[in-house]
C-alpha cells in the first residue's frame, strides 16, 4: 500500500486480472473493509491451530518464485503419499512466502526425513529461500545453504559477531 489508495487499488486491480487471466490465480477474496481484513486475519492466524488437530504438524516458512508458488505442495503429497495425513500452504503473494505444512496423526523421523533436507533442496532448485519471514532460528541453520552461499552465512556471522561479541543476544542464532 502506498500513499495514494486509488492508485493502490488500480494496480492491485491490475495485478488480479493479470493473475486470473494467466491461471495463477483461481480464486481469492480482496477487501478494504477493517472488519472483514479481521476476519480473513483470523482465518490466518487459526489455520495452523486447526492443523494441529490431525495430530503432528511439520511446519516450513519457504519463499519460492510467485509462478511456482504451490508447487510444492502437490509434488509433496505424492512423494510422501499416506505417511502423510493432509500436505497444504498458504501464504502471501506480495512477497512470495508460503506456509507449507504436513500433518501426521504422530510425530515420525521417518516422515521428517521425507520432508527435510527435500523441501530445503527443492525450495533452492526454484532460487527461493529456506526462510521466508520467520528467520533461520535453531531448526534451520544446517539448512541455510540451501538458500545462501558460504560467504554470505560467513558474512552473517560477522555481523552478529560486531553486533553481540559476548554471543548474549539471540544466542546460538546465526544473525
Amino acid at each position: 500500500m502506498g500513499s495514494n489508495e486509488i492508485h493502490d487499488q488500480e494496480k492491485m486491480t491490475k495485478f488480479l486480472e493479470l493473475g486470473m487471466e494467466n491461471g495463477e490465480i483461481c480464486d481469492g477474496t480482496l477487501t478494504s473493509e477493517p472488519s472483514k481484513m479481521r476476519e480473513i486475519w483470523k482465518i490466518r492466524e487459526d489455520t495452523p491451530i486447526a492443523l494441529m488437530k490431525d495430530g503432528y504438524l511439520f511446519s516450513y516458512d519457504i519463499s519460492v518464485p510467485l509462478r511456482r508458488f504451490y508447487e510444492i505442495v502437490p509434488i509433496l503429497e505424492k512423494r510422501l503419499g499416506k505417511q502423510a495425513y493432509r500436505v497444504c500452504g498458504f501464504g502471501h503473494l506480495g512477497d512470495s512466502n508460503l506456509h507449507l505444512n504436513v500433518t501426521a496423526r504422530e510425530y515420525s523421523s521417518e516422515l521428517c526425513k521425507a520432508i527435510e533436507p527435500f523441501a530445503y533442496e527443492y525450495t533452492s532448485s526454484l532460487k527461493g529461500s529456506v526462510s521466508a519471514e520467520h528467520g533461520i532460528g535453531f531448526l534451520k541453520t544446517k539448512y541455510l545453504k540451501f538458500s545462501k552461499s558460504q560467504n554470505s552465512i560467513n558474512m552473517m556471522k560477522e555481523i552478529k559477531h560486531l553486533m553481540d561479541p559476548n554471543g548474549i543476544l539471540n544466542p546460538y542464532k546465526v544473525l
